[in-house]
């Protein structure tokens, strides 16, 4: 669910871009749909280095959708005239990639919650209302309603506070306002204050398992580690999570726990287990080892990192260092280099073992719903050639991409990469797919690996192109005299030169 735009741009009425996301999914859950969180849309925001509150292209919003797994977007907008508010909604279906038609309902600005619910009904095709809201909650109250989303979207802590304690007030039965306040003080690091705020969750809440969650997770930043290990393996014992086990992985890093209470690498390969889609467990999994002073392990687990996000620098330095240890010197520099493109903190960086840093296991912020991303030809390749798939993979993305159906040229980059995570070619063309779908960020990235892959006139193009659609002519011109120092006959190259000179 995306946020709605107000082609007006009505002042009076910025918090509700965000509200009608909020509050046209919470109907549509509550007519039988399945949506996608908030939170997770907003970590697909920031994964994607995309402003949370910018309005967006539809082949951008449809990047997001396609990020979280989604089988169907909602986009919108709506207008104010007078006190009444008109609210037209589309789905984008992404199975067929097309726009069904367009849902319109119109209502005086104190029937708002009327409004979405009716365009719910119109989008699951139901004709039965909506059970009532139990009362005290957010969608008994418009004004309840309307503090709770001006404290997500205020821009600073101190009004985020203020409207979210005017929310609880005003629906003091709704316990997501006690965990967006642990949100602010979380981010403020006042961790006592956040562990405060949902240590009140009653253990009747729909809410329970959340703010459990989140005090372990304060639990873990006010060093008390037993106590956060005992919340979360009372979670686990109640339904098995990646997230808690993740979690309970990083209190035994964090506090050096003997093998009798588990040992953290054990509680990340359980993690990574459960959700074999998600680097971050394999990188925990990876640095645990590394931490362990199992250079061998450790290397395993990180080139499985690696296979799932090709851009993630801490995991090529931290594989350098364990690679250096095996012995392995040429190759630990060339992931020590690779590292040092894709993120300043290790442009020059030792490859020694204290220039490891602590601190970089990952912990998730909320527990998300579960479902794997790893899609089925990618699952079955344990027996087979990895190799000849990744050719197969990169040729069927090359046609996709020469008749500019990107998304499938996407996907099936994204096989050939898990098999062979450091192909040029195949980051090429992803960095291409990228910089036509109006993503120069992660063209940038993409890019970058396939230069340090293998070093090549069109890879240096594609970059200052990148670079140019950032707005950064300096990084152009230097990726065009790249090229041309490779190539001084380059026809593209001098072409390129004389569009930046212009």
């Amino acid at each position: 669910m995306i946020p709605f735009d107000n082609p007006q741009s009505e002042p009076r009425l910025a918090w509700l871009g965000e509200g009608s996301s909020i509050l046209l999914s919470e109907y549509l859950e509550r007519h039988g749909a399945t949506t996608v969180p908030r939170e997770e849309r907003l970590s697909a925001f920031e994964r994607l280095q995309l402003p949370p509150a910018a309005a967006l292209s539809h082949a951008t919003v449809i990047k997001v959708g396609q990020f979280v797994g989604a089988a169907d977007l909602v986009v919108g907008t709506y207008e104010l005239a007078g006190e009444h508010l008109t609210v037209r909604v589309r789905l984008i279906r992404l199975d067929m990639g097309r726009l069904t038609p367009e849902v319109i309902e119109r209502g005086l600005l104190t029937d708002v919650f009327d409004i979405y619910e009716r365009i719910a009904r119109r989008l699951r095709g139901t004709i039965a209302e909506s059970p009532p809201p139990v009362p005290g909650t957010l969608l008994t109250s418009p004004q309840a309603f309307e503090l709770f989303v001006k404290g997500l979207v205020a821009e600073s802590p101190k009004m985020q506070r203020a409207f979210l304690e005017q929310a609880g007030k005003a629906a003091p039965a709704d316990d997501r306002i006690k965990l967006s306040l642990w949100d602010v003080h979380s981010a403020s690091g006042d961790h006592l204050a956040a562990l405060d705020a949902v240590n009140s969750v009653p253990s009747s809440s729909l809410q329970s398992r959340a703010s459990r969650y989140l005090v372990a997770l304060s639990q873990m930043q006010v060093k008390r580690y037993e106590d956060a290990y005992k919340t979360l393996t009372t979670l686990h014992s109640e339904v098995p999570s990646a997230e808690v086990l993740n979690a309970i992985g990083v209190v035994q890093l964090r506090r050096g726990a003997s093998a009798a209470s588990g040992r953290a690498v054990f509680f990340f390969n359980q993690a990574s287990q459960t959700d074999p889609a998600d680097q971050d467990y394999f990188f925990n999994l990876g640095y645990g080892y590394w931490l362990d002073k199992d250079p061998p392990a450790a290397v395993y687990w990180l080139r499985e990192a690696v296979r799932r996000d090709p851009a993630d620098g801490d995991a090529h330095f931290v594989l350098g260092a364990a690679l250096q240890q095996t012995g392995a010197t040429a190759e630990a520099a060339r992931e020590r280099e690779l590292a040092g493109r894709l993120s300043a903190s290790y442009e020059g960086a030792a490859a020694v073992a204290d220039a490891v840093p602590r601190g970089l296991e990952r912990l998730k912020s909320y527990l998300e719903r579960p479902g794997a991303r790893v899609d089925s030809t990618i699952a079955s390749t344990g027996q087979r050639d990895q190799a000849e798939l990744a050719v197969f993979h990169l040729e069927a993305a090359r046609r996709a991409f020469g008749r500019e159906a990107d998304r499938e040229a996407e996907q099936e980059l994204r096989r050939a990469l898990y098999l062979a995570p450091y192909s040029s070619e195949a980051h090429l063309l992803l960095g291409r797919v990228h910089l036509r779908g109006g993503r120069p960020a992660e063209a940038v990235q993409a890019l970058k690996i396939a230069l340090w892959s293998e070093e090549t006139v069109a890879g240096h193009l594609a970059l200052a192109e990148a670079y140019l659609a950032m707005q950064d002519i300096a990084g152009a011109k230097d990726e065009v005299a790249r090229a041309l120092a490779l190539d001084p006959s380059s026809v593209e190259a001098r072409a390129l030169r004389g569009k930046i000179g212009q």
